[in-house]
């Protein structure tokens, strides 16, 4: 009998004969005493290997200028970087052979997620607010809802005006109309109607966005506030590792 198939001496159990002898245990799991199953290895790392780390017999070589030494040796490489006080990072496995380059890796983290956080901040995300208004609004409730739409405006967001008709009032669209012509006039310093006063059934919309200097000084406002937080937290992030509605 295959030794495979022979059953385990010691224990009395039959040893596995493979995927078609457990078919309720997936390939690469196990399962112990208490019949939970447990997958074998750890996880993923998705960071480049790393000295020791690297596999190949040989590897395609990159100075820490950028120079292409050229094809050689794993031995040869790490003696190099050795030589230099660098270390070999693997920056192209799945190239034959694999291209490593000499390079401080501590350094290199930190100014990578450096830039990570830098795109983070500056990646402009659309943010559209809302805010709702009455064709025969009182003064008083215009001019604060005006200031928080001024607001938005100034905090580089988009800005859904709508005015909700209600019974009689649909009769008179005009008046929703003029009364989103006079917030277009008094916002115009901050911004822009991006989508023109359309009715949509009881209501009617228009949408407000800020002029690019508006969000530009938004974003830089928010990366003054933000900037040494952010470094301060790369810092330690590199050492630990081996829409709203405001309605009426």
């Amino acid at each position: 009998m295959p030794r495979a198939l022979r059953g385990d001496r010691s224990s009395g159990a039959p040893a596995c004969a493979g995927a078609f002898c457990c078919p309720g245990v997936p390939h690469g799991a196990s399962s112990g005493i208490d019949g939970k199953q447990r997958t074998l290895g750890g996880p993923i790392s998705v960071e480049p290997r790393v000295n020791d780390q690297i596999r190949s017999r040989e590897v395609r070589l990159v100075g820490p200028e950028g120079e292409q030494v050229g094809i050689v040796p794993l031995e040869r490489a790490l003696q190099l970087a050795a030589d230099v006080d660098l270390d070999l990072v693997e920056v192209a496995p799945m190239a034959r052979p694999p291209v490593c380059k000499l390079m401080d890796f501590g350094k290199f983290k930190y100014e990578s997620a450096l830039k990570a956080r830098e795109a983070r901040r500056n990646q402009q995300q659309t943010v559209i607010k809302e805010m709702k208004l009455r064709p025969k609004i009182d003064p008083h409730d215009y001019a604060t809802k005006k200031g928080h739409v001024m607001r938005f405006l100034k905090a580089g967001d988009k800005v859904k005006v709508t005015i909700m008709f209600r019974g009689r009032e649909q009769s008179r669209p005009e008046l929703g109309y003029r009364l989103l012509r006079r917030l277009e006039e008094e916002i115009a310093e901050l911004g822009y109607v991006e989508a023109a006063p359309k009715q949509d059934g009881r209501n009617m919309i228009m949408v407000l966005a800020p002029h690019r200097a508006t969000k530009a000084a938004a974003l830089a406002a928010s990366g003054k506030d933000g900037g040494r937080e952010d470094e301060a937290d790369v810092a330690g992030d590199v050492a630990a590792e081996p829409a709203g509605t405001v309605g009426e």
